[in-house]
């Protein structure tokens, strides 16, 4: 049985642990979305088509959304700081078995991998952040903390292309191994001069595996746990089920370079940081419905732009917009997953990190499969108007609900 400590006031916290949260979240966005501008390389190199290749980011999200149903109870019962800052040290492992990898099979395993060990970030950052920070006062707060995961994602894109066109699709890896070492020795460290209730250790009881299912079980028991669950399932497919191939379709479209395709990619993140930057005074503008509802709409809009616009000048505005659309309707779902099971918010965090990145998976499988039968114009259109019922909806039942 898991015991919750009342939210401390974050004052007591160390100023630099969730900057240190938050370049670990750097580490992990880049190491989501490195692969999206490799793929016409990674296609080229293996001589595979490019649906084969997109397996890379199939992989990754699939392992990084079933490690959640591990790590959310490793956090609760052995500290999600401690835990998080293990986990930077096993993906500096994992991001270096990528860059070593002799063939496409080894790759696609390296990934999996990868996606296991970088689950142990985000959203147990996100849990403790919620154990320490009180609700009034969170949605800033993880805003700010999801500027690394934002620049991050942007990193990568850019870095991907960069890479793809001059040097080789492995130095990303090397990077990235660099990255994680650092950050989780930091973290480690920092975990000891944490005061006692934001370690958040508890004691278990029972078998482990009996835990696992009822810690869970109660978390599906609970009907607005089901809606948020559903609703970024289905945002994540959309959403990222495009995303993967965006750049690669300006690449085919336009006729633009690898680099100037992750650039454009690359200003998602962007949009996202307007977002942590001005979140308190949007939040306060538009509330929870509003800020999904506007989010969806933006990303209908941004997503029918970049599936047609006739040159990357154009593609860039849209790129801005669908970061800044996305982290408006993914940061209120973020929030409503902090406080929809209180007392067991590890395992409720991750449960919603899990169903976002199997939702992912999903998307990226189903999109892959797709382009070999329709265009990416078309598969970025289906996403457009998914994502945009998928918003309106959440924003209704959001509307309805009062925490």
């Amino acid at each position: 049985m898991t015991t919750v400590t009342p939210a401390a006031s974050v004052q007591t916290i160390p100023g630099t642990a969730i900057i240190a949260l938050s370049i670990g979240a750097f580490g992990s966005g880049m190491s989501m979305r490195v692969t999206d501008p490799m793929l016409v390389r990674l296609a080229m190199d293996f001589n595979i088509s490019l649906g084969t290749a997109s397996l890379v980011i199939t992989v990754f999200g699939i392992c990084y959304g079933l490690s959640q149903l591990l790590f959310g109870p490793l956090g609760d019962r052995y500290g999600k700081y401690l835990v998080i800052g293990w986990g930077c040290l096993a993906c500096s492992f994992t991001a270096l078995l990528c860059a070593l990898a002799p063939d496409f099979h080894f790759l696609l395993i390296a990934r999996a991998i990868a996606g296991a060990t970088a689950a142990s970030i985000i959203p147990l950052s996100m849990a403790w952040i919620g154990d320490v920070v009180p609700y009034e006062k969170r949605q800033p707060v993880l805003a700010r903390f999801l500027i690394g995961q934002i620049l991050g994602l942007s990193s990568g894109a850019l870095i991907g292309g960069l890479c793809a066109d001059y040097l080789s699709w492995r130095t990303p890896f090397f990077l990235i191994a660099f990255s994680f070492i650092s950050i989780g020795i930091v973290l480690i460290r920092l975990n000891n001069r944490l005061p006692e209730h934001a370690r958040g250790m508890h004691k278990a009881e029972g078998n482990a595996l009996s835990r696992l299912f009822s810690e869970f079980g109660k978390i599906i028991a609970l009907q607005w746990a089901r809606t948020v669950l559903l609703i970024v399932t289905l945002e994540g497919a959309m959403v990222f089920g495009a995303m993967a191939f965006i750049a690669s379709h300006l690449h085919a479209r336009l006729g633009i370079s690898l680099t100037i395709a992750g650039s454009l990619v690359m200003l998602f993140g962007l949009g996202g940081l307007l977002f942590a930057l001005q979140s308190r005074k949007l939040v306060k503008q538009f509330g929870e419905p509003g800020l999904v509802r506007n989010g969806a709409i933006l990303m209908a809009v941004s997503l029918l732009m970049i599936a047609y616009v006739p040159g990357w000048w154009l593609a860039a505005p849209a790129c801005f917009c669908l970061g800044l659309g996305f982290y408006m309707m993914h940061n209120t779902l973020q929030i409503n997953a902090t406080q929809m099971a209180p007392e067991r918010r590890g395992a409720a965090v991750a449960a919603f990190a899990s169903c976002f990145f199997l939702g992912q998976s999903a998307g990226v499988a189903v999109g892959g499969a797709l382009l070999d039968l329709v265009q990416t114009s078309y598969l970025l259109t289906i996403a457009s108007i998914g994502v945009l019922l998928t918003g309106l909806t959440f924003a209704r039942l959001r509307a309805k609900r009062s925490l």
